[in-house]
């Protein structure tokens, strides 16, 4: 009987209780809309990852030397430093060396993302062009297509088949690391948890929701980068 009366107590006072959860689902919108900006940073992000790492994975095959010193520079610097850090500089050092400039704390997040998968997605994409025969691109070139023209039309149509699963796995990645944005008030989702916590003291439901619903957005595509990887395996 003490037993069962301590369980009904722990669930009516403890951080776990149900008066808590009840209080967070009043407020669930305050988490649906801080998702809702997570999925705004992370798509237009990922987009501006595709189009860096892309570029700076060509370039980093170039038979050129200064395209790939650059595209080596760019992978070190940003593989090589914290997500964090970057944020931080973009936040606060370019205001100081641009005092007119503003920039909005999402496009920050856009930026943030952007430019550190894409480093990331240069290198998946740079193994990608490296595992089609040097020879496809001897033969493009011999047929009159320029370096441009061969890699757009012919090389890199089918390093996709190859480097899809791992870009799959680094938009998984992109989704996670937004939650950057809570440092610098960004209103993502890790923001709107931290910040409904701080408030109400709710922080055992909040978070285990917070968690939850960033498993909903990776889970889906961890599982299509397996089966992308699967088929690779199998072709």
């Amino acid at each position: 009987m003490s037993e069962l009366l301590a369980n009904i107590g722990f669930l009516q006072e403890g951080p776990f209780s149900v008066p808590r959860w009840e209080a967070l689902f009043s407020n669930f919108g305050v988490l649906v809309d801080g998702a809702l900006v997570t999925l705004l940073v992370a798509s237009l992000g990922l987009a501006l990852a595709l189009a860096l790492g892309t570029a700076i994975g060509v370039m980093s095959t170039s038979q050129w030397r200064v395209p790939r010193a650059f595209a080596r520079g760019y992978v070190e610097f940003f593989q090589n430093t914290p997500l964090l850090i970057q944020v931080f500089m973009i936040y606060n050092a370019l205001p100081i060396i641009y005092p007119r400039l503003f920039i909005p704390v999402i496009a920050i997040g856009i930026m943030g993302v952007g430019m550190y998968h894409g480093a990331y997605i240069a290198e998946v994409v740079r193994a990608g062009i490296q595992s089609i025969g040097r020879g496809q691109l001897e033969a493009a070139v011999s047929q009159g297509f320029s370096y441009v023209g061969a890699m757009r039309y012919i090389i890199i149509p089918q390093a996709m088949r190859v480097v899809l699963p791992p870009l799959t796995n680094q938009a998984v990645n992109l989704i996670k690391n937004t939650s950057v944005l809570a440092i610098i008030a960004g209103g993502d989702l890790m923001y709107a948890g931290d910040s409904f916590a701080g408030r109400f003291g709710h922080y055992g439901p909040t978070y285990i929701m917070v968690g939850l619903i960033y498993f909903l957005m990776c889970f889906p595509l961890a599982m299509l980068a397996r089966r992308l990887e699967e088929r690779t395996r199998a072709a």
